[in-house]
């Protein structure tokens, strides 16, 4: 058995092997054929994208949802740790059982019901969220957050996390279209928070503490989400700025002139030449060393037009070029571009880390300007992209794990860019969660009241602590801890 980490001593008390063997006996002829502990199925559930592994005891691919209920009852009666897992694209360790115990797997769980005639759609935690999308466009319907792992994502992993994605801007984060749930607590009882209903204020609102919980206090096998109208028509260019500072003040006049644009994506300079790096071509033919952004328009035609005609006239001040996708597969072409920086940053170095964090829009730069001068001071690469028009933006600190010079520098970096975002009034995630990644940095945006209100009502929830223990509130530290050299499905 795992368990070897000392945060996760409250939840063992400590559980020995005779009582594993008779929950795992116990769990086998209650759910005949869903039990897996076999090393391979185990080493696949043992890691998310943050690529640390730790083997669970036992994998659980439950095939319908009364089996998560069996599932916890037994692991509360015998306090083993229980991970809940979609398709474990998590950045932040999220879906990492560090505590070892049993890991839930609910990629199965794929319903998709639509109302017609409310425009809600009812789905399972494993839908993936590409095959909504596409499945509610047929109707002529759309769920708008898109992370951009949506093609492999899960609709139970993005309420974990309260994912985002390039689309936040102009409508919001999964929190906006998340009506109702349903799901079980940690000792097996099945609860529902809301329901598919456009109006529901009966009791206290339990539902919006699930979403972004992170699978600590309850798992979630039913979503009701709200629908929108899928937007009549889609444009977008690409527009090439000769700096960082001059890119993202393009995005502040485009948004204080009443542009609202559905997409508004921002590389540096770094993220440009690591892609321009890797395909050995300039993405702007006669520039190098660019900033971008990506913009997409979307709307009536009508809208569209008078838009762009603005957008255009704000833009050719300070634009070196720029180009137009006319046609779907233009626009798949430019956005290519944005996946592929992240991927291209492993030319800098064999390790990142990556904070998605969030500034007020108009400190976007100052936190540039920063980025800047913190690749200067620790002597590593800080390429940095994300969504501007939301001040979402992901810095990255490249270096080589294994080196120990490096690895002390990135830490001291990571730490110095934590406190400058909380400085400028900003929040340490925006998107990915806290994880295991986070944590060291929770006590710099909340206080000791805060956090101790918070386990509050975990231990409320979840009594035993047997939900995804070792997330969130236990220090860990994840540069100390080696990575897993394995290409996942979403690795451009």
């Amino acid at each position: 058995m795992g368990f070897g980490l000392c945060m996760c001593i409250r939840v063992n008390q400590k559980i020995s092997e005779s009582e594993m063997k008779r929950a795992l006996g116990q769990l086998k002829r209650k759910l005949p054929g869903q039990v897996q502990t076999d090393l391979a199925a185990r080493e696949l559930a043992s890691m998310d994208n943050l690529r640390i592994s730790i083997l669970p005891d036992a994998v659980i691919k439950v095939q319908k949802a009364e089996d998560v209920g069996v599932v916890l009852k037994l692991a509360n009666k015998y306090r083993i740790p229980v991970t809940a897992r979609g398709a474990g694209s998590s950045a932040t360790g999220s879906a990492v059982p560090v505590c070892s115990g049993w890991v839930l797997d609910v990629s199965l769980l794929k319903t998709i019901e639509l109302n017609q005639y409310s425009k809600i759609v009812s789905v399972g935690p494993g839908v993936l969220t590409d095959v909504l999308q596409t499945k509610m466009a047929r109707y002529g319907l759309f769920y708008p957050p898109d992370p951009s792992s949506k093609k492999y994502s899960t609709i139970g992993g993005n309420i974990a996390c309260n994912a985002g994605g390039m689309h936040c801007v102009k409508y919001g984060v999964t929190r906006d279209y998340v009506l109702g749930l349903e799901g079980y607590l940690a000792n097996g009882a099945f609860v529902e928070w809301g329901l598919p209903l456009k109006k529901f204020v009966s009791g206290l609102n339990l539902r919006d503490l699930w979403i972004g919980s992170e699978g600590t206090l309850g798992v979630v096998t039913k979503a009701h989400l709200k629908l929108i109208p899928l937007p009549e028509k889609r444009w977008m260019g690409m527009f090439a700025f000769k700096n960082e500072k001059s890119a993202l003040a393009c995005v502040s006049r485009l948004l204080k002139a009443g542009i609202l644009p559905s997409m508004c994506e921002f590389l540096d300079r770094q993220s440009v030449d690591c892609a321009e790096r890797l395909t050995g071509r300039s993405i702007f033919e006669g520039t190098s060393s660019v900033s971008l952004l990506i913009i997409e328009l979307d709307g009536s035609a009508d809208q569209i037009r008078k838009q762009k005609k603005l957008l255009l006239e704000i833009t050719q001040k300070t634009v070196l070029d720029f180009v137009e996708a006319k046609t779907e597969e233009a626009s798949e072409t430019i956005l290519k571009v944005r996946r592929l920086c992240s991927q291209a940053m492993y030319s800098i170095a064999d390790t990142k880390l990556n904070e998605d964090v969030v500034v007020p829009i108009e400190r976007q730069h100052d936190l540039i300007r920063y980025t800047l001068e913190l690749k200067k001071e620790i002597g590593l690469a800080t390429p940095t992209f994300g969504h501007a028009g939301d001040g979402n933006l992901h810095v990255h600190i490249m270096y080589n794990r294994s080196s120990a010079n490096e690895r002390k520098r990135a830490k001291k970096g990571i730490v110095k860019l934590m406190k400058y975002v909380v400085s400028l009034g900003g929040s340490i995630t925006g998107e990915h969660g806290i994880g295991l990644a986070k944590v060291p940095f929770m006590e710099l945006q909340h206080s000791k009241e805060a956090i101790e209100a918070m386990r509050s009502v975990k231990n409320a929830l979840d009594p035993k602590g047997i939900l995804n223990p070792g997330k969130i509130f236990h220090p860990f530290e994840v540069w100390d801890y080696e990575t897993v050299d394995k290409k996942m499905p979403w690795d451009h």
